[in-house]
């Protein structure tokens, strides 16, 4: 197991862009994760157990202390954002890197900050759950004090009358298991930010910016790429942040 605590990864807030490519640049790979590749023709991913297990390790305030040095960062994707930003996070349920600090950095600055609802297309015609996500406007500063619903998968979300489509958004920030260093994203398997996003990625569109928000030990340097696979634009993580 990766020791987060002692992940090259770390860097002080004053470190330079420079330094933190230098770093992904230089990772080597994690026992765990080379015995995913069985020989040099044939490739998978780690398994996705790897990265939430040692999540759920965390204690309350070390996720607390590594999201708020995350937030650090956010200036540099505040440089590429128009006035009333719409920006789209969601509830951190599952040991992800907490996502309170993005929404105090919202309303800090102005930004209209959104969450994600699944299911509120109903069934397609073959009798699934459509995975397109909608998203709906935040009003709480905490995002605890939220009235949420528990979905089937297991994930909180809110319900309003008022929900916008992805392509309305500036920025996604999306929850992720593993990320690699060209943006190659890992989710949980649901498929629903693939779905999503994948219109407005195959049409070349610069909306929204797609950004990762995870602890350094996710990232990794290469996941299997599937065609439905949607890459991020960018990646923060408490070390710094990395466009691509």
């Amino acid at each position: 197991m990766l020791n987060i605590h002692k992940s090259p990864l770390l860097l002080s807030k004053n470190n330079s862009h420079h330094q933190f490519n230098t770093l992904l640049d230089s990772i080597s790979m994690h026992p765990e994760l080379k015995n995913a590749e069985s020989n040099t023709s044939t490739f998978s991913n780690p398994p996705r157990r790897l990265f939430t297990r040692q999540r759920r390790q965390l204690s309350d305030g070390t996720r607390r202390q590594y999201a708020q040095s995350a937030s650090l960062h956010l200036i540099k994707l505040q440089q590429r954002l128009p006035p009333r930003a719409r920006i789209g996070l969601y509830y951190d349920g599952f040991g992800e890197l907490p996502t309170q600090p993005i929404l105090d950095w919202c309303q800090r600055l102005g930004y209209l900050p959104y969450l994600p609802v699944v299911g509120s297309l109903g069934r397609t015609s073959n009798g699934n759950e459509d995975k397109h996500l909608r998203f709906v406007p935040v009003y709480h500063s905490k995002l605890l004090n939220i009235p949420t619903r528990i979905h089937h998968l297991g994930m909180k979300q809110n319900h309003h009358r008022r929900l916008l489509w992805a392509q309305e958004l500036d920025v996604i920030i999306c929850p992720l298991v593993a990320v690699d260093l060209n943006g190659n994203r890992m989710g949980m398997g649901g498929g629903f930010y693939d779905t999503t996003l994948n219109k407005s990625y195959r049409s070349g569109s610069k909306k929204p910016l797609k950004i990762g928000w995870c602890y350094d030990f996710q990232v990794v340097e290469q996941l299997q790429r599937q065609p439905w696979d949607v890459p991020l634009d960018g990646l923060i993580t408490p070390s710094g942040i990395r466009w691509f």
